[in-house]
């Protein structure tokens, strides 16, 4: 059975001070934040909410402050320094923000704890049993190969005690096929046919929703949005030769 959802999905834009994109099906449906930030309009790097940068500290944490301010109903945010791995971390009820060493993706059952991984081209994964938990997953070539949605999966079932079929999946915001080139090396390690001189356009939600279909998830959407297309609204490490900042995707259920 074909379970992916050809139809464009488009993140809307959320009126207000932080430029961000949301998932409106998800929040009027499951009850769940979804969604990204954006470039935004600010001069110079814009809303860049990088943590591992050059930028001066303060600048870079009034961005994160604006951020949390914009949601209510969250009382604990959680973010991983990404290393491109497989490894998801549990959060459980808290307050305050969390910052984790090594962490590529979240699960959580917990209402009040928003979800949040940086992204500037790799796919951020949103994955939700409705009523009973979410994660959200940091899938850049190297995570799909390592299998980190097949581990974000095996935690989240883990903890909502569901089964595939109850998950919905939507591969968010990132570099679309035709602008990721890529070498052998990559459609190797990912599972995709590289023959003939190269070079390779690997299109990474597609690669997730066919992993996502082979593990039975119930309902995957794709993005129609493009990192690298849309630079003037969205950051692209790709189209920017590593000069760019890094968005925020993020998921949670608000707390009552």
């Amino acid at each position: 059975m074909d379970r992916t959802d050809e139809a464009a999905v488009i993140e809307e834009a959320v009126p207000g001070p932080l430029p961000r994109f949301e998932l409106a099906g998800w929040r009027d449906e499951l009850g769940l934040i979804a969604g990204i930030t954006g470039r935004g309009t600010e001069p110079g790097p814009g809303f860049d909410l990088g943590l591992w940068s050059d930028a001066p500290v303060g600048e870079v944490m009034g961005r994160w402050r604006l951020f949390r301010r914009s949601f209510a109903g969250f009382p604990a945010l959680v973010l991983g320094n990404q290393v491109h791995g497989t490894e998801v971390g549990s959060a459980r009820p808290a307050e305050g923000w969390f910052l984790v060493d090594g962490i590529d993706g979240w699960v959580t059952t917990a209402r009040g704890v928003l979800l949040t991984v940086t992204v500037a081209d790799c796919i951020p994964v949103y994955l939700a049993v409705p009523g009973r938990g979410a994660a959200l997953l940091h899938a850049g070539w190297r995570g799909i190969a390592g299998g980190i949605l097949a581990r974000g999966l095996e935690r989240l079932l883990a903890e909502t005690e569901a089964v595939p079929d109850n998950v919905v999946m939507h591969c968010g915001v990132g570099i679309c096929g035709a602008c990721y080139e890529v070498g052998s090396e990559v459609m190797a390690g990912c599972g995709m046919p590289n023959d003939g001189p190269g070079p390779w356009h690997l299109d990474l939600r597609r690669t997730l929703a066919g992993q996502a279909a082979a593990l039975e998830i119930g309902r995957v959407t794709i993005s129609a949005r493009c990192s690298a297309h849309e630079r003037g609204t969205f950051y692209s490490h790709r189209a920017s030769r590593g000069a760019d900042g890094r968005m925020a995707a993020y998921l949670g259920l608000p707390a009552p």
